[in-house]
């Protein structure tokens, strides 16, 4: 009997933790008002892979910038403005705005890219 309750135990508990496990892609939209998949595009495009490492995007392995592995878990950004939806929509559009001296470029990122470029970032947990 004890070997039967204690396997009911472990698995009502992983049922727990399966229903309690974050939607990460449908909450990164839900932060950002992007859309993960066009974000994946939008970093080919402008080129986010030359200066870093992003996980799950073909070629970005650079080491210019920072590597953007787990960034959604990071309390701030560019060391200087907290992690939030708005802050990085912000900084993908105008770095140079919250820190003159960073060496990372205005690339003329549209809302809709910068929101979509934010959604997949919102994604590396």
């Amino acid at each position: 009997m004890i070997g039967r309750a204690a396997i009911v135990a472990v698995l009502v508990i992983a049922a727990c933790v399966a229903c309690n496990r974050p939607n990460t892609r449908r909450d990164a939209m839900q932060l950002t008002g992007g859309d993960p998949d066009r974000g994946m595009s939008a970093i080919g495009r402008y080129g986010c892979g030359a200066c870093h490492t992003i996980p799950g995007i073909r070629g970005a392995n650079a080491l210019v910038g920072p590597p953007l592995t787990r960034i959604a878990r990071r309390s701030y950004l560019a060391g200087e403005i907290q992690n939030t939806p708005s802050n990085m929509v912000e900084w993908i559009q105008h770095p140079r705005k919250i820190e003159k001296g960073t060496v990372m470029p205005e690339m003329g990122v549209t809302d809709s890219d910068a929101r979509d470029i934010a959604a997949y970032l919102y994604t590396l947990r």
